[in-house]
């Protein structure tokens, strides 16, 4: 029986990750790098290296690399805070399970764009805790992250869901002994989630998902 939901922030709670991505291509390109859609999403959604090695071919030393890091840093935060776009029907969905299971927020974000985020999203009370990337020494694919969300929560990991849109939030789920859910939005579709206990096309399905028995469990897909 599933005790514990572990979510995702970006692309399952908050359509976030398009901007990161043209906030990255935009300072990456004034050291004429281009950064492509195919690039981001494997270096950043499968491999979760990053594109900062891109600029370092260019000839850009550490210390540069570091301002452009900066500059992109306060740009998604500067766009962030204009619109943030919560994902089609999360809010009904945290409703239905609100007090039903200990929930957590785990997420590769920092904590200062995470705060930015939800200043007015309203979604954090439906939470028990939040951990970011401020909380780990690696962040997804590997599984420090929701290792730290098991003890956190208390509860074995046999009893513990992540719902992931990634194929690198996939990975650290699978590395931490959880069973993942995958809901993969336009930029992750086209991603291989073997080992996913189920591929969705909407958070909406997970509250009818978690009422099957038997429930959600670990099978390669």
């Amino acid at each position: 029986m599933i005790e514990a939901i572990f979510w995702d922030n970006d692309g399952i709670l908050v359509e976030t990750e398009p901007v990161y991505f043209q906030a990255t291509r935009h300072v990456l390109k004034t050291v004429g790098v281009d950064l492509t859609e195919a690039d981001y999403i494997q270096l950043f959604l499968v491999e979760g290296t990053g594109a900062w090695h891109l600029a370092e071919q260019q000839g850009i030393d550490r210390a540069g690399v570091e301002a452009l890091r900066n500059q992109r840093n306060a740009l998604y935060s500067e766009w962030l805070a204009q619109a943030p776009r919560l994902i089609d029907g999360i809010t009904p969905v945290l409703e239905q399970l609100r007090g039903r299971y200990v929930m957590g927020i785990v997420t590769s974000s920092r904590r200062d764009h995470f705060d930015v985020i939800h200043r007015t999203t309203g979604l954090l009370g439906y939470f028990d805790f939040v951990l970011t990337a401020d909380d780990f020494n690696r962040v997804k694919p590997d599984p420090e992250p929701y290792l730290r969300a098991i003890a956190k929560s208390g509860i074995a990991p046999a009893a513990c869901l992540a719902i992931e849109d990634s194929e690198r939030g996939l990975k650290a789920a699978l590395g931490a002994g959880i069973s993942c859910v995958v809901v993969p939005t336009a930029l992750t579709r086209g991603g291989t989630f073997a080992g996913a206990c189920r591929i969705l096309e909407s958070v909406s399905q997970i509250p009818a998902l978690l009422s099957t028995s038997p429930p959600p469990h670990h099978r390669t897909v």
